[in-house]
């Protein structure tokens, strides 16, 4: 009779494939599945999951993790919300390559772009690399509660390559072009899962700068993926704002026929994007029925702004009054903000826009003045609000202003309330327009930025929302079926990257999984932090519900608590599950 490390029992196994739940046990040894379904055998170790969910552990390509993975093992908050892998270096930021004269530079792009506080990044990273080898080299150092990989950042490549020349609109010589797709490909060669860049306005540096893939050429994005082709596989990644007369998805689909690579872009319902987000899908289809294989990245909730005295905006930002008080210490802000003198003072002006970014207008309006936009976040708050929830329809039940409104609810729990302003995904007041897309093979669900835009959102739960709004409680017609939802956030995730060797609980695969009360599943209320480096803020959520995540066959969170293991570590390239006879 076998002997196993582990044996999960009894639980209602959700294996990743799509297929229907079925009760069963799963064996693990050695890090790996060992079996699935009736389990004979003894174990070191053995977990009831009766009445529980057996799932795999969640697969996250879209985060922002690459200062923070050099210093953090916990990896919150996506580790609290049953990640077990992430892919980071998305959107041509990251930090190798680096010269050692760029390292402010690079830290500045990353910070203006993720809202990632450089203070933090300056003090936690080590830079003891200058290659994108030597970092893998130095992120394999530290061990982990879950698994990490990386593309190659554009942004970085491209400073290493140009140096003092990398100012925006530069041109690159096709010399400088050969040179960055060797290093693109030395980074692939290395272990690195993809290439990324950036050519959206809303991505600047902190000095406002764009980031250098905005006027790259289609020319020089599909050399670079040439070069990566022919070092071995990756995926191409873009978050992109799809002008017409860039026509993005021509050299995508090109560049992905030609070398047989997934291209990925965000794909956003947006009113700054040219292209509504049917005509991006349109746009998709038409290039993969010729052939290509791009594959759009979906946010499954609102991508929006969490707003908060001491969050990064908050709709008095540019009040002359909180000007005044803006670099002040919290204390002496709380005190003013809490004193009736004040409030009145505040509340009576108008906002000063003259040192608002013009070319955000419409954002600084929804921030400073959206209030049919904007959402109290109370205890129990949906992610997917109606109207009756606004700022200016509770406004106006309390018979206040909606200026006066939003104020005392940021006022609330000693000055740390919150406001939910949704500036993607909610152009029709509600999610509808995601159902179908979840039926689709061409898109996944992603777009966390998990470990970025520290002062305003916290999307790394959104495998927590998934399950608890989608899958559970979604009152409008179109909830996700378990079994989809699952697929979507582990199996499809993985696939993409060439990570066959987890998102599926089946014999040969890591032992990457979670295991939930879905009865219990709940997002907890969102808080601000200041425990990164230097002090550093961060809005970070909890979940109720995951009564156990295990990530290569040891349990890292018992009730979300970390046990302190730390068995993941660095993914080098594409991954193939370990025993002939693992599901397809």
């Amino acid at each position: 009779m076998s002997t196993f490390d582990l044996i999960i029992r009894g639980g209602t196994i959700v294996d990743g494939t799509g297929s229907a739940p079925f009760t069963g046990d799963i064996a693990i040894s050695d890090g790996l599945i060992a079996a699935v379904g009736p389990v004979e055998g003894s174990a070191a170790q053995e977990i009831d999951a009766s009445g529980r969910l057996v799932i795999p552990g969640f697969v996250d390509v879209h985060t922002h993790y690459d200062g923070q993975a050099t210093w953090d093992q916990e990896m919150a908050p996506s580790s609290w919300h049953g990640v077990t892998t992430v892919i980071m270096g998305n959107c041509g930021v990251g930090f190798a390559p680096a010269q050692p004269d760029r390292h402010e530079w690079l830290i500045g792009l990353m910070e203006g772009v993720e809202d990632i506080p450089g203070t933090a990044l300056a003090e936690g990273i080590s830079w003891d690399w200058e290659t994108f080898p030597e970092y893998l080299d130095a992120l394999e150092k530290l061990p982990r509660t879950i698994d990490i990989g990386t593309h190659i950042p554009h942004g970085a490549v491209r400073a290493y390559v140009l140096g003092e020349r990398e100012q925006p609109g530069a041109v690159p010589t096709e010399e400088d072009i050969a040179e960055m797709g060797k290093i693109v490909g030395e980074a692939v060669q290395a272990g690195a899962l993809g290439f990324s860049t950036s050519r959206t306005v809303i991505h600047k540096s902190v000095d406002g700068e764009p980031v250098p893939g905005t006027t790259a050429t289609a020319h020089e994005l599909v050399e670079i993926g040439r070069a990566m082709a022919r070092a071995g596989f990756g995926v191409f990644e873009i978050a992109s704002d799809l002008r017409r007369e860039w026509n993005e998805f021509a050299w995508m689909g090109q560049l992905s026929r030609e070398t047989g690579m997934p291209v990925t872009f965000a794909a956003l319902q947006s009113s700054a994007k040219e292209l509504p987000l049917d005509e991006q899908i349109a746009c998709m289809r038409a290039e993969n029925d010729n052939g290509a294989n791009i594959v759009a990245q979906i946010a499954l909730r609102g991508n929006g702004i969490i707003m908060a005295w001491q969050g990064t905006v908050h709709p008095f930002l540019f009040r002359p009054s909180w000007m005044a008080i803006a670099d002040l210490p919290w204390e002496q802000q709380k005190a003013r903000l809490l004193d009736p003198a004040f409030k009145a003072q505040l509340l009576a002006e108008a906002n000063d826009f003259a040192t608002a970014p013009t070319d955000i207008a419409q954002l600084v309006l929804a921030i400073t003045m959206g209030w049919t936009l904007q959402f109290e976040m109370d205890e129990d708050f949906d992610y997917e609000p109606q109207a009756d929830a606004s700022v200016a329809q509770r406004a106006a039940q309390a018979g206040m202003s909606p200026a006066e409104y939003a104020y005392d609810m940021l006022c609330r729990d000693d000055a740390g309330g919150f406001i939910y302003l949704p500036i993607l995904n909610y152009a029709d007041g509600n999610l509808d327009f995601l159902v179908a897309l979840q039926a689709a093979d061409d898109t996944v669900n992603s777009l966390s930025d998990a470990g970025a835009h520290c002062g305003t959102i916290c999307d790394a739960a959104s495998p927590t929302f998934m399950l608890q709004h989608w899958v559970r409680d979604r009152q409008r017609p179109g909830r996700i079926a378990l079994e989809t939802a699952i697929k979507r956030q582990c199996a499809d995730t993985a696939r993409l990257y060439g990570l066959e060797d987890r998102g599926v609980l089946a014999p040969g695969y890591l032992a990457d999984l979670n295991i939930v009360d879905l009865d219990r599943i709940r997002l907890g209320k969102p808080w601000l932090a200041f425990d990164l480096p230097a002090g550093g803020k961060r809005l970070l959520q909890k979940a109720e519900g995951y009564v156990a995540t295990i990530k290569g066959g040891v349990v890292t969170f018992r009730d979300g608590t970390w046990t302190g293991a730390t068995p993941g570590g660095l993914i080098r390239g594409p991954q193939r599950a370990s025993m002939p006879e693992a599901a397809e």
